[in-house]
């Protein structure tokens, strides 16, 4: 077997479709358009990519996308005078890129119709799938283990794309359980590399554990999370200083506050997948002082507060983006707690297979979705938020990949619930999202709940 990537899947569609794109890659050395989703996994998967295309001598252009807009993707491919390069999304718009006049490059995970098969593409069109190598997405590799993955076929040099290939799998939550398939091969060579170092710790990230305690959102803990009487009282009685750095806490400190937070945990009903996040291993990061899990951070707070391309000028090295990375998760945290807050406070909607609620924050809903059923919500239900655009909705919907695994595929029932109210949907069967018109709330509900009990006749109607 190559001791290269050539030879980490044996499917041959995975060679075939890495090599298409860098033979693309390589022969257009010129201005390349960077077109990327705008959340964690997003910025770092454009992250891996512009260092490549740095290296290569490529100048190029870097436009985030949000939701699911095809309408954008037209308008973008249309004001595109050259090739271009689409990072976590795209999938679903495969037959808009053969009207390109210049090359496209699409690196995806997410569903797509007819996967693992994808339709006929013109020459000048590389798309590259792991889904079309029997690797899911949804577990074993995201957009941004897959560019990173893409950056070393175009140059070994690229390993060093490792802290984005790993924060951006941590932001899709790729990291339960464990790294698997794909994930954990990458993670392997990077450790053998010394780019990234394993390390026990607590998941608990802040100047103090105080701060770590009061504003922390993964975990959250019902009764602690935003309450900092409650968090200095705990504190106090296992005798830890408040004012310490988590990452100071000596052992029996750290023993004593991970056994009563992990019981917390599981009395609040959270899913041992959840609980087990907080004492699972962590990454650091060498070249950057980092947990792997602070970069996932930093980059979905600059996406969902409007700064994706702060992401992107920390992997190329600009020395004030971290520090302004730090300013902004500190609002994305806040936000959220916000958000988790009020749904710990005033619960949500209950419909026969679903739950739902509204956000007034429209670009951190998704991540409250996603910590609200983690942590809070009925495990048996997956959970949607709606959010208020204009004349339109934007919905996220999370599920667990317990839920999955009981028959869950969010994906399909978006995408088909979002046709029937009239807007568009898709993802993965354990997060997926759609646009609706205003007008097409009530159906959307109605018609994701039908889909959803339908795929989950056993676990629908639970109660926690």
């Amino acid at each position: 077997m190559p001791s290269g990537p050539e030879g980490f899947v044996r499917d041959p569609a995975y060679a075939r479709e890495f090599a298409h794109a860098k033979e693309l890659l390589l022969a257009h050395p010129g201005r390349w358009r960077v077109v990327y989703h705008y959340d964690g996994d997003g910025i770092a998967s454009a992250s891996s990519v512009v260092r490549m295309l740095t290296r290569l001598g490529c100048p190029f252009q870097a436009t985030p996308l949000v939701g699911v807009e095809r309408g954008r993707m037209e308008a973008i491919l249309s004001a595109t005078d050259g090739p271009v390069l689409i990072v976590d999304t795209g999938a679903a718009w495969l037959d808009l890129y053969a009207a390109h006049r210049h090359p496209v490059i699409v690196l995806d995970h997410h569903q797509y119709d007819g996967a693992p098969t994808p339709p006929p593409l013109p020459k000048h069109v590389a798309f590259v799938n792991p889904l079309d190598w029997g690797v899911d997405g949804m577990t074993e590799l995201c957009a941004a283990t897959l560019s990173w993955l893409f950056t070393v076929w175009v140059d070994p040099k690229n390993w060093d794309n490792a802290p984005w290939g790993l924060s951006g799998a941590i932001a899709d939550r790729q990291h339960q359980n464990g790294f698997k398939g794909l994930n954990a091969r990458l993670l392997d060579e990077a450790i053998d590399r010394s780019l990234v170092q394993r390390q026990r710790r607590l998941a608990l990230f802040g100047p103090t554990i105080l701060d770590a305690l009061v504003n922390g959102i993964d975990p959250f803990v019902t009764g602690l999370s935003g309450r900092p009487t409650a968090v200095r009282e705990l504190l106090r009685s296992l005798n830890v200083d408040a004012g310490r750095p988590p990452q100071e806490l000596d052992a029996e400190e750290t023993r004593r506050l991970a056994a009563t937070l992990l019981a917390r945990l599981v009395q609040q009903g959270a899913r041992p997948e959840f609980v087990e996040l907080l004492t699972q291993e962590g990454y650091r990061i060498p070249s950057l002082g980092v947990d792997a899990q602070e970069l996932s951070n930093l980059q979905n707070a600059l996406g969902r507060v409007g700064e994706p391309g702060v992401g992107i000028a920390i992997a190329l090295g600009d020395p004030k983006a971290l520090a302004r990375a730090r300013t902004a998760e500190e609002a994305w945290r806040s936000g959220i707690l916000k958000g988790l807050l009020r749904v710990e406070e005033k619960g949500v909607n209950l419909l026969n297979a679903i739950q739902w609620f509204e956000s007034g924050e429209a670009t951190l809903a998704g991540t409250q979705a996603g910590l609200a059923m983690s942590y809070l919500l009925d495990p048996q239900r997956p959970t949607f938020v709606l959010t208020r655009a204009e004349a339109h909705y934007k919905v996220s919907g999370r599920g667990t990949q317990w839920l999955v695994g009981q028959g869950l595929d969010l994906s399909s029932a978006c995408r088909t619930a979002a046709e029937l109210a009239g807007g568009e949907g898709g993802g993965h069967k354990v997060a997926a999202g759609a646009t609706i018109p205003e007008s097409g709330r009530e159906r959307f509900l109605a018609e994701v709940d039908r889909l959803v009990a339908t795929q989950l006749p056993r676990a629908s109607g639970g109660a926690r």
